[in-house]
């Protein structure tokens, strides 16, 4: 083998091990959440309000790596922002509605394949940019439809990532190496999360109006178009529309909103679990029969009220993880100031474990471990599949949000 056909070979290595890594879940399932040599695997830490991203280690003591910049382009989109009155509008909206009085300049996150970018979706700046993670520069930057970047997915071969775009009920797939638009598809009312399933489908759940102060149950009609969209990968055709409402309806539970928030696929994709607004609990979903399985309440939190229009963006609890067994349920309780582990057999939560404003859920690279980030103080805190127990936190930046496994160099440094 000569030097270029050994050159080819480690670079499918590389590349192979790389998107196991990159899609933790995944990897985890079939026990080769390994980084290649010269890759080290990662959890990236998204901080909303500061704009940057902390780096930790994705399993054992989730000990601080190294922070990175991802808005080091903040001085030129502010100035395109403040001289355009519409842009200023809804800049200046997103601040005092979804963003509690601040900009939201980290929504979402992924690394490339060979870790040289993190792509970001910055809400305030309805973009999604790639930053190089040797020099903090950015590389390339995607203007979304409309005037607000939200959720993002990676597909499973580490090659296009799936942007929601809130303000224009649209999703844009681009590719993560070099940004170009691949595809787009339509949505219901403010799409949000997005997932990339192993049987070449894209799914969009949209949440419908969640910054409105119209959240009486009687007032639910103005909460627009909530439904989940699902298309094929490839051609970016809607192969299937979920309204909740009808489902809810048919399993007795007319009370609940059919906005669906954080989802969680069983690990054989048969199933998936979901959050609505409003609500301190989860829903099971079998996807084959198109019916709701189960439907379980958690404890609520004495110090938490019953007033609707106090909720974080309509969330009581917002974030939830599955164990790469399948076996159990993370979930972060919001409004609730906890997390817990769900036994799937019985769906008898395990001990609350107390954590402020929990917002997302993240499985750790292991398997062992769900990851939550606790957005009033400023912490990412582990917790033990097995015993439901807290295991470290660690202290993050300006309201911690989404957290991604990742793939960086072996021995990446925080660009000066």
């Amino acid at each position: 083998m000569n030097l270029r056909q050994r050159g080819q070979v480690w670079r499918s290595v590389v590349t192979a091990v790389a998107v196991a890594a990159l899609w933790g879940t995944y990897a985890v399932e079939i026990g080769t959440a390994k980084a290649a040599p010269g890759f080290q695997e990662v959890m990236l830490v998204g901080n909303n309000w500061a704009g940057t991203a902390d780096v930790i280690r994705s399993t054992g003591d989730f000990g601080k790596i190294g922070r990175i910049n991802l808005i080091p382009d903040k001085s030129e989109r502010l100035q395109e922002i403040y001289l355009d009155p519409v842009r200023l509008a809804f800049f200046l909206g997103i601040r005092e509605t979804v963003g509690e009085g601040h900009d939201q300049y980290v929504d979402d996150m992924y690394t490339t394949q060979d870790g040289s970018e993190i792509v970001v979706s910055r809400p305030s700046f309805a973009d999604v940019a790639s930053i190089d993670t040797a020099t903090g520069k950015l590389k390339w930057r995607f203007k979304v439809s409309g005037q607000r970047a939200d959720h993002m997915a990676v597909s499973p071969d580490g090659k296009r990532v799936a942007v929601s775009a809130s303000t224009s009920n649209t999703v844009h797939v681009l590719d993560i190496e070099t940004g170009r638009e691949l595809g787009k598809f339509t949505t219901g009312d403010k799409p949000h999360e997005n997932v990339f399933t192993n049987d070449g489908k894209i799914w969009n759940m949209a949440i419908g109006e969640v910054n409105t102060p119209l959240d009486s149950p009687l007032l639910d009609f103005t909460k627009g178009d909530r439904k989940i969209t699902v298309v094929d990968a490839d051609t970016y055709r809607p192969v299937r529309v979920i309204d909740m409402r009808s489902r809810l309806d048919a399993f007795g539970r007319e009370d609940l909103s059919d906005s669906v928030r954080p989802v969680a696929f069983s690990p054989d994709e048969s199933r998936f679990y979901f959050q609505v607004s409003f609500f301190n609990g989860f829903v099971e979903y079998d996807i084959a029969s198109d019916k709701i399985l189960r439907v379980r309440e958690l404890p609520k939190n004495p110090g938490t009220s019953d007033e609707r229009i106090g909720y974080v963006n309509d969330s009581r609890h917002h974030g939830m993880s599955i164990q790469p067994t399948g076996g159990k349920l993370c979930i972060a309780g919001t409004m609730d100031d906890y997390a817990t582990i769900v036994d799937l057999t019985t769906l008898q939560p395990g001990p609350l474990v107390p954590a402020g404003k929990p917002y997302w859920a993240t499985v750790s690279g292991d398997g062992k471990a769900c990851v939550i980030s606790e957005s009033a103080d400023d912490v990412v805190t582990a917790i033990d599949f097995t015993t439901g127990n807290k295991i470290t936190s660690i202290p993050v930046g300006d309201h911690p949000q989404r957290v991604r496994i990742g793939t960086l160099p072996a021995g990446w440094q925080s660009p000066a």
